[in-house]
């Protein structure tokens, strides 16, 4: 059985914590940031949990990560 490809994409993107859930940072980061208030940008820093309905998705994207909250 030929083994498993973890998508790469995914794997920068999505981290495992150590309870399994699966986490996000947010979006909106990439540029016109001068624009955006404080409160905003301190916002975006938090990490957010991965909405129920992806986490199959990326499960089976992250073959190797995901394993371990099973």
């Amino acid at each position: 059985m030929p083994k498993m490809k973890t998508h790469k994409g995914a794997a920068k993107r999505f981290t495992l914590t150590g309870t399994g859930k699966m986490v996000r940072s947010a979006g909106r980061r990439g540029h016109f940031r001068r624009r955006m208030s404080l409160r905003i940008l301190q916002h975006l820093d938090r990490t957010f949990e991965v909405h129920k309905t992806v986490q199959r998705r990326l499960r089976r994207a992250l073959p190797y990560i995901a394993k371990h909250s099973r």
